[in-house]
């Protein structure tokens, strides 16, 4: 541990299974997906309950490439991270963090694929850490996995062009082409947004033909 913490900030190490471990510098790639989700999450879900509507309940703290201790040789820096408001009355300063997250996610990086898929995995098994979520930019897909006692269980798989409700966030609506940087105009994609709900907003703007109310976000006609 002494030696993790005598790294230098820019120098991005973990301790799995006891042995220092260089964490690969994220790419343009990464580092996107990575900010998408966060951002993704922090809206609905980072801020105090009772946050407001359904659709933006609150309650959880979030953290990216913080390290977390899970046990003993296990000290990780997961691309993102989140506790539940009710167990953290705030979000520790600590290096390490020492409190259990409820939910983590790796973002999968070619060249160590089975340290997320495998190693880091157990290791979050043996935290009981009850949620985690694989993202792969290869084939561009979300694997949600929740804790039961003989291991991980696969809860749900989607790729692009699919919209989910994801444990244990499942008070909103997840487009996974959104994670991985799709514009909703980019052929193939789903639109984010009612493209004729937009056309009347703007015809209404135009002219003032129309009386027709104007949402931002998905709507039904």
């Amino acid at each position: 541990m002494a030696q993790l913490l005598a790294l230098p900030e820019e120098q991005r190490h973990e301790i799995i299974d006891g042995q220092l471990i260089p964490k690969e510098a994220a790419s343009g790639g990464h580092g996107g997906i990575q900010l998408n989700l966060g951002a993704t999450l922090v809206g609905p879900f980072g801020r105090r309950p009772p946050g407001g509507p359904p659709e933006r309940p609150g309650g959880w703290w979030f953290a990216t490439e913080v390290l977390i201790e899970l046990g003993p040789g296990q000290v990780y820096r997961p691309d993102l991270a989140g506790w539940r408001r009710e167990r953290l009355t705030s979000l520790p300063t600590t290096v390490p963090i020492a409190t259990r997250p409820d939910w983590l996610c790796e973002i999968i990086s070619p060249s160590n694929a089975a340290t997320d898929t495998v190693k880091k995995m157990w290791g979050h098994h043996r935290a009981q850490v009850p949620y985690y979520w694989l993202l792969d930019p290869r084939d561009e897909t979300l694997q949600v996995y929740r804790w039961i006692e003989d291991g991980y269980t696969l809860v749900l798989s989607a790729s692009r062009g699919e919209r989910v409700h994801a444990a244990p966030f499942e008070a909103i609506e997840l487009p996974i082409d959104l994670l991985f940087g799709a514009d909703e105009h980019e052929p193939g994609s789903r639109p984010l947004v009612d493209e004729a709900r937009r056309a009347d907003c703007a015809r209404a703007r135009r002219g003032r033909r129309r009386r027709t109310r104007c949402h931002r976000g998905a709507s039904g006609r």
